[in-house]
């Protein structure tokens, strides 16, 4: 049975990136096709060298497309090299640049929500501006935005002076944007993927970000769309894995190293969060959801640990006052002060490596 090139692209809508939900052409990752008769040739770009994806892909497609009546079927792949990927991936639609004046950018996961990525990730940036650094914080967990309350952002944002783009929020010495200043945070996003996704390319490009030294990426938890698109779309100079130390979020950990690394993003290393509680009247130390699981695991998949942050109250008392702990003095500050600095070393490392 004879298909056109449009009935052969709603066949590779079928056809999913291996490990995610979201299809192939959704990605941009069929390049053409060329159809005639019973014959068919689709050529595929990958931003990852990574063979075994590529070649489940190509499988995949020749399978629906004999099932469906093509008889010949021709998969060209093109894997771009990492230097390849990082002249383009920075770029939108019409070629710009997304975010043109943002030297690094780094991603805050977990494999799993409830773990603290997005306390983790403010109180982060907050730091990286401590040591001098011009820092932005982007929000983009567009499902369950966060950023806005944990650094008590109010009004809505500017317009900037450039036609149809906002200007950033400012608090704690950081720039930040978050769907939750721009949507009512009663309204819930019923999106799906490739909207979501757009949604997060959006917000790279139309805020104006400025000269920034790191901008730190705030992700949604998982291993789904965003991650995918962003790692496509974003050079990013590395990933941060924020668990708890129990076994049950270490195996999403696991999830989200493997992701990274699949995509061929570095993994700056583990972030062990509500690691211990002391006691404020004994001092005394209580691992309530165990200890040094994350500690175990980086050392098993041979990543940097980059600390342990206590479970103490003036933690969960700031996110709640948009009074991040790593903007007050104390002894939190400093736990996040050493992260921040122990993330920071591992960009310059991995640039002039």
């Amino acid at each position: 049975m004879a298909l056109n090139e449009k009935q052969i692209e709603d066949l590779l809508k079928q056809v999913r990136y291996p490990g995610f939900s979201r299809d192939i052409v959704s990605f941009g990752i069929v390049r053409s096709i060329q159809a005639e008769g019973t014959q068919a040739t689709v050529h595929l770009e990958f931003s990852t060298n990574d063979e075994s994806i590529s070649s489940k892909v190509q499988d995949d497609i020749v399978a629906i497309l004999k099932e469906n009546g093509i008889t010949q079927v021709a998969v060209e792949i093109e894997h771009k090299t990492p230097q390849a990927q990082q002249e383009k991936s920075t770029k939108g639609p019409g070629g710009e640049s997304l975010l043109p004046s943002v030297k690094h950018v780094i991603a805050v996961a977990s494999g799993k929500g409830g773990v603290g990525k997005s306390t983790i990730a403010a109180n982060l940036a907050i730091s990286l501006a401590n040591l001098g650094l011009k820092t932005g914080l982007l929000d983009a967990d567009i499902y369950g935005p966060s950023v806005q309350m944990l650094l008590g952002l109010g009004n809505e944002p500017e317009a900037a002076e450039e036609a149809r783009k906002l200007k950033p929020m400012e608090a704690y010495g950081i720039k930040a944007m978050s769907m939750g200043v721009l949507v009512d945070s009663d309204t819930p996003l019923v999106w799906r993927g490739p909207m979501v996704s757009s949604a997060v390319e959006q917000l790279m490009r139309d805020v104006v970000w400025g000269d920034l030294d790191i901008l730190v990426l705030d992700m949604p938890p998982g291993t789904g769309d965003i991650q995918l698109t962003v790692a496509q779309k974003v050079k990013l100079d590395g990933a941060i894995i924020v668990t708890t130390p129990q076994e049950l979020a270490l195996i999403d950990a696991r999830k989200g190293i493997a992701m990274f690394q699949k995509v061929e993003v570095p993994v700056l290393g583990l972030v062990e969060n509500m690691s211990y509680f002391l006691a404020p009247d004994t001092g005394k130390r209580y691992e309530i959801f165990s200890s040094g699981g994350a500690r175990r695991e980086a050392l098993r998949q041979r990543v940097p640990f980059l600390g342990e942050v206590p479970l103490l109250p003036e933690i969960r008392e700031g996110s709640d006052t948009g009074k991040p702990a790593a903007a007050a003095d104390g002894p939190v500050r400093d736990v996040f002060a050493k992260i921040a600095q122990s993330v920071w070393n591992g960009i310059q490392l991995d640039k002039n490596s």
